[in-house]
C-alpha cells in the first residue's frame, strides 16, 4: 500500500468504461462496465448470467478489438458453444483465430483433499497464462462459487476471494464474474458484493403465469447509473434490455398534428393525434379500442407513411377479418407493405 506525503499531489482520474455492446444495458450505465476492474452478474439459476457473461466477451472481440479469456468452473467448453450457438455467437472461429482462450477448471470434493492452507496461485498460473496466449482485455470466471464448494474454512476462502479481485484488477483485466444469489444476500459467500467495483442484479420471475426478465445495476464504485429495474429479453440477436425508466426526460416535441382516421374524432381533438405522442385508449370489451386503432392505422398508410401494428390477442388474419367486418379494408395496405403486423404474445 502506498501512502502519500504531504507533498505529493493526487492527479484526477476518470473512470474508463468498457462498452458491452449489450443492447441497452450501455445506456443505463452510461458506458458499459468498469475498464480494468471486477463486475459481478449474480442472480438464480436460469436468469441469464452465464448468457450476459458471454455476450460480454463475444461483443468485446467483434466490436471493440479486446480479445477475452473464458474460465468455467461448471459447464465445459463444449457445454457453452452449445448454449449460445443458436445466438449467432460463434465461439469456435473466436477460439481458432487465437481471439479467446477457455479453459474449463474441475473442482471437484471427491478428487481431492485439503491439506494444509489453500490459496488459488494454480487459478492465477493458468488464468495468467490463458491472458498472455491471447492478449486478452477481458476475462469471465463463471460460477465463482464453484471454486470454493470444496473448502470449508471461511477466513482463508474470503482473503484468496478478495486477493483474486485484485490479481485481476492489477493487470486491468476488465472482468465479468458470475456468482449464484444466496438467502438474503447478492451471492452465497455474501462478499463478492463487496469486493466488486460494479455489481449487476439479474432476475426471472414469473407474475400472472406470465416470465419476466429484470435487470437492475445494484451498485457501481466511481460511477453514476441508473438504479430502477429494467426488463430485458433474451433472444435470436442476443440480450436487449429496455431502458424505459433511464430515458432522459429532455426530448423534443411536435406541435403537427396526424388524422385519427375518424373525421368528427379530429374535429374534437382539433386535428387528431400530436405527432410523435402516445395515446392511452382504454375502455371495456367491446367498445372499439381496435377499431379505433385500425381507424388510425389505414388512415396513416393512406397519407403514404408506413404503419407497424402489434398485437398480444389476435393473430394478422382475425385482425384482417374484424377490422373488415366494420369497413376497414387492411389488406390492401398489408400487400403495398405500409402495414406490419406482429403478432405475439405478451412475455
Amino acid at each position: 500500500m502506498h501512502v502519500y506525503a504531504p507533498e505529493e499531489k493526487l492527479s484526477p482520474h476518470q473512470l474508463v468504461k468498457a462498452p458491452t455492446g449489450i443492447k441497452g444495458f450501455d445506456e443505463i450505465t452510461f458506458g458499459g462496465l468498469p475498464a480494468g476492474r471486477p463486475t459481478l452478474v449474480c442472480g438464480a439459476a436460469g436468469c441469464g448470467k452465464s448468457l450476459f457473461a458471454a455476450e460480454f466477451l463475444v461483443r468485446g472481440i467483434r466490436e471493440f478489438g479486446e480479445n477475452g479469456v473464458l474460465i468455467t468452473f461448471e459447464e465445459t467448453p463444449e457445454d457453452i458453444v452449445t448454449n449460445v450457438d443458436s445466438l449467432g455467437f460463434d465461439i469456435p472461429s473466436l477460439v481458432n483465430d487465437g481471439k479467446l482462450a477457455m479453459d474449463h477448471i474441475v473442482v471437484d470434493r471427491q478428487r481431492m483433499d485439503e491439506n494444509g492452507e489453500y490459496d488459488l496461485e494454480g487459478l492465477f498460473v493458468r488464468l495468467g497464462h490463458a491472458v498472455e496466449s491471447v492478449n486478452a482485455k477481458r476475462v469471465v470466471l463463471d460460477t465463482i462459487e464453484t471454486l470454493f464448494s470444496g473448502f470449508s474454512n471461511q477466513a482463508i476462502l474470503r482473503a484468496e476471494l478478495r486477493r483474486l479481485f485484485d490479481w485481476l484488477k492489477e493487470r486491468g483485466l476488465t472482468t465479468v464474474i458470475t456468482g449464484e444469489r444466496g438467502e438474503g444476500t447478492l451471492t452465497r459467500q455474501g462478499l463478492e458484493e463487496y469486493v466488486s467495483d460494479c455489481v449487476v442484479l439479474l432476475d426471472h420471475r414469473v407474475i400472472g403465469q406470465i416470465s419476466t426478465r429484470r435487470m437492475r445495476v445494484v451498485k457501481y464504485r466511481g460511477s453514476a447509473h441508473a438504479t430502477n429495474e429494467f426488463p430485458f429479453l433474451i433472444d435470436g440477436q442476443g440480450m436487449s434490455v429496455l431502458p424505459i425508466t433511464g430515458a432522459s426526460m429532455e426530448y423534443d416535441v411536435s406541435d403537427e398534428r396526424i388524422s385519427t382516421g375518424v373525421p368528427s374524432l379530429d374535429e374534437m381533438l382539433s386535428g387528431g393525434y400530436y405527432e410523435g405522442s402516445c395515446v392511452l385508449l382504454t375502455g371495456s370489451a367491446g367498445t372499439g379500442k381496435s377499431t379505433l386503432a385500425a381507424h388510425l392505422a389505414e388512415q396513416t398508410c393512406a397519407d403514404g407513411k408506413r404503419c407497424l401494428y402489434f398485437s398480444f390477442e389476435e393473430s394478422p388474419k382475425q385482425i384482417l377479418r374484424n377490422m373488415k367486418s366494420v369497413g376497414r379494408d387492411l389488406q390492401a395496405h398489408l400487400d403495398s407493405g405500409r402495414l406490419e403486423i406482429s403478432s405475439s404474445r405478451p412475455t
